[in-house]
Parts: C-alpha cells; sequence; structure tokens
C-alpha cells in the first residue's frame, strides 16, 4: 500500500456523488417513511463505511492506472460496475421515481443503487492489493446494503414486490 493522491479514487467519487446529489431532489416518493426506520447499527456501520471509503480511495496511490496486467482485470471489472450504477441512476431519473424503482433490480443485481458501487470499490481494493479499502467497502456493504434491504422488505410488506 502507497500513501499519494488516487485520480482512479476522485473519479469514482464523483461517479458515486453526483447522481447522489440529483437523487436529493428526486427522492422516491414517502422515501422519508421508511428512513424514519432504519437500523441504527446498519446505519452507523454504513456512515462509517462511506468516510473510510471516501478517504481510503483518494489517499492510496494503488488505485492508478498501471500498465497492463492480469490485476488490471479488477479495475476493468471494478469501472465497468461503477458504469452500471450510473445506467442504473439514469433509469432511476427516468422513471416516475417510486419506491419500486429505487429499490429494483438492475442487470440482475438486486437493490443496485446500494449494491453496485459497494462491488466496484471492493474490486478496486483487489485491484490495488489494498486491504484497508476492501475492510472499509465491507463495512459500507453490511451498513448501506442492509438499510436498503430493510427498506425495500418494509416496503414490500405494504405494497407488494418491487419490479426488476
Amino acid at each position: 500500500m502507497h500513501f499519494g493522491f488516487s485520480y482512479v479514487g476522485l473519479i469514482y467519487l464523483a461517479m458515486l456523488m453526483l447522481p447522489n446529489i440529483l437523487w436529493t431532489r428526486n427522492q422516491p416518493r414517502d422515501y422519508e417513511k421508511y428512513a424514519g426506520n432504519e437500523n441504527r447499527i446498519l446505519v452507523l456501520l454504513e456512515r462509517t463505511g462511506e468516510v473510510l471509503v471516501s478517504c481510503l480511495a483518494l489517499i492510496f496511490s494503488d488505485f492508478n492506472i498501471r500498465p497492463w496486467s492480469g490485476r488490471s482485470w479488477w479495475l476493468a471489472l471494478s469501472f465497468l460496475l461503477m458504469v452500471c450504477y450510473e445506467f442504473y441512476w439514469l433509469r432511476y431519473f427516468r422513471s416516475e421515481k417510486t419506491m419500486g424503482d429505487f429499490y429494483s433490480s438492475f442487470l440482475g443485481v438486486p437493490v443496485a443503487g446500494a449494491t453496485l458501487p459497494v462491488a466496484a470499490f471492493i474490486m478496486l481494493a483487489v485491484y490495488g492489493r489494498n486491504p484497508a479499502l476492501m475492510a472499509a467497502a465491507i463495512i459500507l456493504g453490511i451498513g448501506h446494503i442492509g438499510v436498503h434491504l430493510g427498506h425495500r422488505k418494509e416496503w414490500n410488506s405494504e405494497s407488494g414486490p418491487v419490479k426488476s
């Protein structure tokens, strides 16, 4: 692990943050109703993971592009997952913006808005051989995916299953 600025980490964080900023003005109807019932432990893990992933993605140069090798496939897969995340958001922003739209799967990935970026950061950690980012992404995944599965489960019990 090598300390230094990661422009790849910055690109990933921009890809992560921009749709989320737009989402604040395009939340699904009734979202606040479900957000108020979140498991506090999962929220703590989510917030801790968000801070750790954001910091670690920027401070290790191990994530920057290097000459092509077998390890480069991990970066390619990671970037592909982030591109899928962007397409998930495009589909959501073009939808009616319901809870079903927000928690739908994308390309077979359940709760894609939570799952795709976590998987992308896990693959980025593998590429950079960075156990700190791996641990942070796992913490983020437990919290973030857990919170969103909880929302989806509560919504499903009231409204029926989420469409794919």
